[in-house]
């Protein structure tokens, strides 16, 4: 995979998977970072073409000074892991005999409760300000030793104004209305409505990153010499334009990351797996699609009956499901698309503790064409980690 940062000209605008019809609903929802089929999108608008584009993100990049000099390095962001209370990491109950909870009654048709070994002391400050997307070389580590130090997950304590800084998001969200005037009145045409919708602004010092195959890479690299400029592609509404250059440096960075996560995978024991990108679990069942939290395959550990097939799946720490809403082609017209339906994402940085690690069924050979797509856009990317607790 080749690396790419993608710096914004101006705002982006990036609505949401919710239906929006001006006149019906006041606000149109956003969303950021864009998802895979709109970084797909643009690529393909980019190259001219239709065929399959495999990304990998996406993911932030930030512009920061090395140690001991002045020079600038780009390095990638991670979202934060959800399995944690400050730097304290939750831990299933089955994982942590110790504790008093283990007395308590709890479903066992759904993932086991988690808890901290260590409950919080009266001396954590409640001011303390931890990241939203940590830096990789701290998720290296945290591949390495299976925790996180503090500082990882702080953001630094330094003046606003100062070069370190680092706000709670790298973006910041700027409202804007639209309305259309009655000819020759200065009121608001009431067929169209008045409506607002939130637009982005990242922030600045950092971009958005993306890693692409090695043909797309090839034609973007065509697409650049014979242009002789910076090249640029519309992402999002109203033809906004982000600048695509390449960023080798990333490179190394997202190979180590995955060679640490491989050789933990290859390493049998307990796991966790962390999801960095949105996870997208979706089956068909009698007609309905569905969508789970965790993937479909990956079986409790914990059974109710005799009846059932234990797994490796101990439990989960998530949070709101993200919708995500694209367009396919029509069946009827190879030229036209129509709305997809919705499907509900698990959201980046949730995590999965597992006796064993497990393959996703997404990167088995014998895996449908949609389920391939989703990972071939992006989604259900994750890391895993050793854990010894």
């Amino acid at each position: 995979m080749y690396w790419y940062t993608l710096t914004p000209n101006d705002v982006l605008m990036l609505r949401d998977a919710k239906p929006f019809t001006p006149g019906e609903r006041a606000w149109a929802g956003s969303v950021f970072p864009p998802n895979g089929h709109t970084i797909a999108g643009a690529l393909r608008g980019l190259l001219g073409k239709k065929d399959t584009v495999e990304i990998k993100g996406v993911f932030f990049a930030k512009e920061t000074a090395m140690e001991g000099t002045n020079n600038l390095e780009m390095l990638l962001y991670l979202p934060t892991p959800l399995g944690f209370v400050g730097n304290k990491p939750l831990i299933p109950l089955d994982w942590n005999k110790n504790v008093p909870l283990n007395h308590i009654f709890w479903d066992q048709t759904k993932p086991c409760p988690l808890t901290t070994e260590k409950q919080p002391s009266n001396n954590d400050k409640d001011d303390k300000k931890y990241r939203h997307y940590i830096p990789s070389d701290a998720v290296l580590k945290y591949l390495k030793n299976g925790n996180f130090e503090e500082e990882d997950l702080l953001r630094p304590k330094v003046e606003k104004h100062h070069p370190s800084y680092e706000h709670e998001k790298p973006w910041t969200i700027e409202t804007r209305s639209h309305n259309s005037i009655q000819p020759d009145t200065k009121q608001v045409k009431e067929a169209d409505g008045y409506f607002v919708e939130n637009t982005i602004r990242m922030l600045p010092g950092w971009r958005l990153a993306i890693a692409v195959d090695q043909s797309t890479h090839q034609q973007i690299e065509k697409l650049s010499l014979n242009s002789q400029k910076l090249l640029t592609l519309r992402l999002g509404g109203e033809g906004h334009r982000v600048v695509i250059e390449r960023c080798e440096v990333l490179d190394s960075q997202w190979n180590k990351l995955q060679n640490q996560s491989a050789q933990n995978f290859n390493v049998e024991g307990k796991k966790v797996a962390y999801l960095i990108t949105p996870g997208v679990f979706e089956r068909n069942k009698n007609g309905t699609a569905m969508c789970k939290p965790y993937p479909w395959e990956w079986k409790l550990a914990h059974t109710v009956n005799d009846n059932q097939q234990s797994g490796n799946l101990v439990s989960v720490a998530t949070a709101t499901a993200l919708p995500i809403s694209c367009r396919i082609r029509d069946k009827n017209g190879t030229n036209k698309s129509i709305p997809a339906p919705q499907v509900f994402a698990a959201p980046p940085g949730s995590q999965y503790y597992l006796n064993q690690p497990q393959m996703l069924f997404q990167d088995q050979e014998n895996a449908s064409r949609q389920a391939k797509c989703w990972r071939q856009l992006g989604y259900s990317e994750m890391l895993w980690i050793s854990v010894n607790y």
